[in-house]
């Protein structure tokens, strides 16, 4: 992991480690999403190739770092041609994400009401075409929503900062009436 990364990327930790600590959530991830969007906005290849590979039935996750004191995890996701994520929201944890390579699409949505059977209604809100050293954070309960590759012919790859390590998320499936919420376990890609 990440004693192998290349001494910007040590840097860079270093400031994440730092950033971490602040005590407002919002503050944290600007701080976070200001030092990723400084990090990515040049294009330069940082990331070693291991955590950059695709998976051809899903998109892929790379762990590529876990703080030690377990204040939160760094993530690579690679998203093939025509891959994307359901509905789905981080757990009630902090995220910023950061486009390193191609363009992404996430659309977010507000949630609108839940009944007493369990059938979530959602409205679509913003969405956003995001490329090389964007980056936008997802703080809840503003944390529904999609993430998709934009780019008809090429991979694209995301970055994603959690405030610890993310094993689960809950997504939302279409059911007749609006969405089911469904617990989903979250593995990394060999």
């Amino acid at each position: 992991m990440s004693s192998s990364l290349c001494p910007e990327l040590q840097a860079f930790l270093a400031e994440v480690d730092a950033a971490v600590e602040i005590d407002c959530t919002t503050a944290r991830c600007h701080r976070v999403k200001d030092l990723l969007e400084e990090l990515f906005h040049s294009g330069r290849d940082l990331i070693p190739a291991e955590y950059l590979r695709p998976c051809e039935t899903s998109y892929a996750r790379h762990l590529l770092h876990r703080d030690p004191a377990g204040r939160y995890s760094i993530v690579m996701m690679v998203w093939n041609v025509g891959q994307g994520t359901y509905l789905h929201d981080h757990a009630g944890e902090w995220c910023v994400e950061c486009v390193y390579r191609g363009q992404i699409r996430v659309q977010s949505y507000d949630l609108k009401s839940e009944s007493e059977e369990g059938t979530f209604q959602f409205e679509k809100a913003k969405e956003v075409l995001a490329g090389i050293g964007n980056a936008g954070a997802l703080i809840p309960p503003f944390d529904y929503h999609t993430i998709s590759n934009a780019l008809p012919d090429t991979a694209s790859i995301t970055m994603h900062i959690y405030g610890h390590e993310l094993t689960w998320c809950h997504i939302f499936e279409p059911v007749e009436g609006g969405f089911k919420r469904v617990r989903r376990e979250l593995g990394y890609t060999a």
